[in-house]
């Protein structure tokens, strides 16, 4: 039988970055999953290559429960690694490989749980969930569950197992990612008026952004449980302007705006959508328009859920929540499955060079998974 530590150095092999398919990936783990008496549903995402897998065991219906993780992970390039980062290294008790904590530690977890399993005593099922592009948006996943939604899809609740350290978190903001696109007149910089500043209408817009959150900071929803306690308005990238001797045309600047539960992320925008009418109604030229590209909702399962208590006495560990985004909101929100996150490695040492995870936190998610699967008897 394989072990996790040994099935994270096959996966980890498989360079899954989100621009690249995971087809390999899925395959390797639909033939394990075959070979434990596992039922095997593969539905194909939207680019060539790119695959979700649900996989069950046992009862072919019942209120069973989802184990789930995503098989893709972010890029390397530029990063000074010490080893390969496709190659699982070991120094003591450390496991390093790109993916190690952020998640093929849980996916591999998932695989031995299912092969411990004894299937005959499952009363209820037990379901694999494998997605792709989670880390560009949680794209992939929204297939699986519409597919799953369609077909009346339940279970008892789901367990993601992004790196939390093996603490159990009930929650996490939502997430809203856009553009803030500027558009201007170009000109002659030796007489910029006869023009209209792409790059000041941004900058006005950043003012516009540092205002909000300076509200959100003092006004809005509080929740302690969170490292920021309060919804956050970020800035991440500006690009504008093709040559200094030219008023420039253009600026776009992407933004996220990751929210609490009481906070609506739409009203949010609609903020930033006055401020950029008043900005450009001053100006009397050029244009602002806030665009929404991808968002995800935030998780909030009750502490004192059946699941999450459940997941506490597997864990062992305290009940709180966290300050990055999962796929948990989504199972949530389109199949209406109470979600905890739960799972070894540590989000500080994820999408860094010489990510890693422990044989002690693979060793705690083995026997987490165990008490889990075995509620199913």
């Amino acid at each position: 039988m394989h072990t996790t530590p040994e099935t994270l150095a096959t996966l980890v092999g498989f360079p899954t970055i989100s621009a690249d398919k995971n087809e390999a990936l899925i395959r390797y783990a639909a033939a394990r999953i075959t070979e434990a008496g596992g039922r095997i549903h593969t539905l194909a995402g939207a680019k060539p290559g790119k695959f979700n897998l649900l996989a069950s065991f046992g009862p072919a219906t019942g209120a069973g429960l989802v184990l789930s993780g995503h098989s893709d992970v972010v890029p390397v390039a530029g990063q000074d690694w010490r080893t390969d980062p496709f190659t699982l290294t070991q120094r003591g008790n450390k496991l390093y490989a790109r993916g190690s904590s952020d998640m093929k530690g849980f996916l591999s977890a998932m695989l031995t749980a299912a092969e411990r399993c004894d299937i005959k005593k499952l009363s209820r099922p037990l379901h694999l969930a494998f997605s792709y592009d989670e880390e560009v948006g949680c794209i992939g996943v929204r297939d699986l569950l519409a597919r799953l939604q369609a077909e009346n899809f339940r279970a008892q609740g789901c367990v993601i197992g992004e790196p939390t350290e093996m603490r159990v978190a009930t929650g996490h903001k939502g997430k809203l990612a856009g553009c803030i696109c500027c558009r201007g007149l170009p000109a002659h910089s030796a007489n910029p008026t006869l023009g209209c500043n792409a790059i000041h209408l941004a900058a006005a817009m950043v003012r516009e952004a540092e205002a909000l959150q300076t509200w959100l900071a003092e006004h809005g929803a509080r929740d302690a449980a969170y490292p920021l306690p309060y919804s956050s308005v970020h800035i991440g990238t500006i690009s504008g302007g093709t040559a200094l001797n030219i008023v420039p045309e253009a600026c776009e600047m992407q933004f996220e705006i990751r929210s609490l539960a009481a906070d609506d992320p739409a009203a949010l925008v609609e903020r930033l959508r006055e401020a950029a009418a008043r900005i450009v109604a001053a100006s009397g030229k050029g244009a602002i328009e806030v665009q929404v590209t991808n968002q995800y909702p935030g998780l909030n399962t009750p502490p004192n859920s059946p699941l999450a208590q459940t997941a506490l006495l597997a864990a062992g560990t305290k009940i709180g929540k966290i300050g990055f985004g999962t796929e948990g909101g989504l199972f949530e929100e389109m199949l209406g499955l109470p979600t905890i996150i739960c799972g070894p490695g540590s989000i500080d040492r994820a999408h860094k060079p010489d990510e890693y995870v422990t044989t002690s936190e693979l060793a705690a998610c083995d026997a987490f998974l165990d008490r889990m699967v075995a509620t199913l008897a």
